[in-house]
């Protein structure tokens, strides 16, 4: 099922149909997922579902935020519960329902997973709900969450989510060929559903960092970076971009994985760059005491590099683990490793026909978990990931 290379193995913890103990079975389509730690030597997987109206949701939920023609929708996470020393699966159940299009998130400080939909669609057509919001969902949750939309979060095309521990800022991508970068300024840190600012990022002298017409930013060059406040960010019209763009937010190309390193946040452009195979940002917050910065960490120039990244991490090494979604009838998709001063190499291959989703590590780094999307199978990697 997955390629790896010499002294590295997987096992297969999941999969689509199986029996989980709230009675339903295993959805499908699984794509952005967190890991994190439970306490009593237990871990949690909190798995999204990018499921829409015509999919099934492995049994009808119990209850859900919205529905459509009167049934709730299928879309939402389930989660994972792991013995931390033998991997052993203790139970898997959903835990939120009512949602579309759960693409991807990231997870918090406080120790939840934000799960973000990337369907700014409805009331109408069938839909009782507005969507395409943030959603929470604890690590300790035994069951469906109450689906809180988080709409000071903004209202848009949602892809992914990542919060800084130590300002507690949450920053978030969108999927779009002409998106913005946002960042969330929580009126409480830790506290989502209080109040907040939603911001839009400004590159000084740059107004697209796409280079699409040609290299407008450089790989390695620094720009600063400030930032602009959004206005009615529950968009019902879906145009946040547009209006952060026209005030000088600079665009960007399907923005989707981001994800914490050590002082910096990686952001993958899915079809960024000259040749439209990926871009990769290092986004450096200044946290108070210096300006934000932000460089084109690497461009991919060729499909052996990477061809269309989404969902990313960084490993116990700094090196970044980049899942592949690629758009074309017959996908050959790869797990992509990129060393910490910009050289790319395959680590691993899938020998399905669907998306690599998901890619996170747990807390200890011994494991990496990822997703075949669609049927859904849920892997975890092991090996030497210091070498």
């Amino acid at each position: 099922m997955l390629d790896l290379p010499h002294g590295f193995s997987y096992r297969l913890l999941s999969q689509l149909g199986t029996p989980m103990d709230d009675g339903g079975t295993v959805p499908d389509k699984a794509d952005g997922m967190g890991c994190l730690p439970l306490g009593r030597d237990e871990l949690v997987l909190i798995r999204n579902h990018e499921l829409v109206p015509s999919d099934e949701a492995g049994g009808t939920p119990a209850a859900g935020y919205g529905t459509h023609e009167g049934a709730i929708l299928p879309g939402g996470t389930t989660n994972i519960v792991l013995d931390a020393r033998t991997l052993e699966v203790k139970r898997e159940f959903r835990t939120l329902a009512g949602t579309i299009r759960n693409c991807s998130g990231g997870i918090t400080p406080w120790g939840s997973w934000l799960t973000c939909e990337e369907a700014p669609v409805g009331p109408g057509e069938g839909l009782a709900q507005s969507h395409g919001w943030v959603f929470e969902v604890p690590a300790s949750a035994t069951g469906l969450v109450e689906p809180v939309p988080l709409t000071a979060m903004g209202r848009f095309n949602h892809e992914a989510a990542c919060v800084d521990p130590v300002t507690g800022i949450v920053y978030l991508t969108e999927d779009r060929g002409d998106s913005v970068l946002y960042r969330f300024l929580p009126a409480v840190p830790g506290n989502l559903r209080a109040s907040g600012r939603l911001q839009a990022m400004v590159v000084e002298g740059l107004a697209d960092t796409r280079n699409w017409a040609g290299p407008a930013m450089a790989v390695g060059t620094r720009h600063a970076v400030r930032w602009i406040d959004c206005e009615n960010v529950e968009a019902p019209q879906d145009d946040l971009r547009h209006r952060a763009a026209a005030r000088g937010a600079a665009l960007v190309a399907r923005g989707e994985g981001i994800h914490m390193g050590t002082d910096a946040l990686f952001v993958c452009s899915t079809n960024g760059g000259q040749r439209k195979l990926g871009q990769i940002f290092r986004l450096v917050p200044g946290r108070g005491t210096a300006a934000d910065t932000i460089e084109l960490f690497f461009e991919s120039e060729r499909e052996d590099q990477f061809n269309y990244g989404d969902n990313l991490t960084v490993g116990p090494n700094g090196h970044l683990i980049v899942c592949e979604d690629q758009y074309t009838d017959v996908v050959d998709n790869h797990l992509r490793g990129i060393t910490p001063d910009g050289r790319a190499y395959p680590f691993g291959r899938l020998r399905m026909q669907t998306e690599l989703a998901g890619g996170c590590f747990s807390p200890d780094g011994r494991w990496f978990f990822v997703n075949a999307y669609s049927p859904t199978r849920t892997l975890a990697v092991t090996g030497p990931w210091a070498a």
